[in-house]
């Protein structure tokens, strides 16, 4: 059942500045920008937020730039300036090739990473790209910046440490060398929600991957890593996969697929990177 709009209410900012500011004295506000998740809990009658703010306008969260090695991009660079921009596709093609597997065109066209990331479910694919890569998550509020660890961002499912007079504004990772690596497996290859998503970054003597869709959020693997650094077998570290992970039963799907699927992809990923 649609929900009516009549009763909700949405304001406006001229800039950030202005938009921080809303947030400050008229909140409690929820923060939209591309809506690809908002409309579908608008028309299902799910959505219990009343008064919004439009993040879509404000341009200068779209820039993707590099200084001192380090990328940054922006909270409204949407998934198709990801998979276009040359500096993604250069520093972190894992990003540009999650991007490419979220959703259509329409999809890419107006979601955002910002919004893949404030959205926190643990099935969102360009989540384990960002923890993979360590990612900085940078915070701005009237009171100033502050940055987050992407690994500490999360504190439960759909649940983070963005204040309610604070929004995120850009992503920073630091450059990256060895091998980047992302796979996707749902009841589709795009437009469909994923079922298990990884995404991994490996060079000699040094392993960082990275999970989705197995646990209430999206989790790095250490023990799965020290295993695969440390020489041991497949089976080892399919054994520290296990111990690590602890998918559910949904109308996706099992666990059990879930945790065989998250094996297979981390084969595939020790196969196709090699020793770095």
């Amino acid at each position: 059942m649609q929900s009516t709009i009549s009763s909700r209410s949405l304001l406006r900012p001229r800039s950030l500045a202005d938009a921080l500011k809303m947030l400050r004295g008229e909140g409690p506000l929820t923060p939209l920008a591309g809506c690809t998740d908002l409309y579908v809990s608008l028309n299902f009658g799910t959505l219990k937020d009343r008064r919004f703010l439009d993040l879509w306008p404000l341009d200068g969260l779209r820039t993707i730039s590099v200084r001192r090695g380090t990328l940054t991009i922006g909270a409204l660079a949407t998934f198709a300036d990801l998979v276009g921009s040359r500096l993604i596709r250069k520093q972190l093609p894992m990003l540009a090739a999650a991007a490419r597997e979220i959703g259509g065109a329409q999809i890419q066209n107006r979601g955002t990473l910002g919004g893949n990331v404030a959205n926190a479910s643990p099935a969102g694919d360009s989540l384990p790209v960002l923890a993979a890569a360590e990612a900085v998550v940078v915070l701005q509020s009237t009171a100033g910046v502050r940055r987050v660890p992407f690994a500490a961002f999360y504190t439960g499912y759909r649940q983070s440490v963005l204040r309610p007079d604070e929004l995120i504004v850009a992503f920073e990772i630091p450059e990256l060398r060895g091998r980047q690596w992302f796979r996707k497996v749902g009841t589709r290859a795009a437009q469909a929600i994923s079922k298990v998503v990884m995404a991994g970054v490996r060079q000699r003597g040094s392993v960082r991957l990275a999970v989705g869709s197995v646990a209430p959020t999206v989790i790095r693997l250490p023990e799965t890593e020290q295993a695969i650094i440390s020489g041991g077998t497949l089976d080892a570290a399919r054994r520290a996969l296990a111990g690590e992970i602890a998918p559910i039963d949904d109308i996706r799907s099992t666990a059990e697929y879930r945790r065989r699927i998250a094996q297979n992809l981390l084969d595939r990923f020790v196969t196709d990177t090699g020793r770095g």
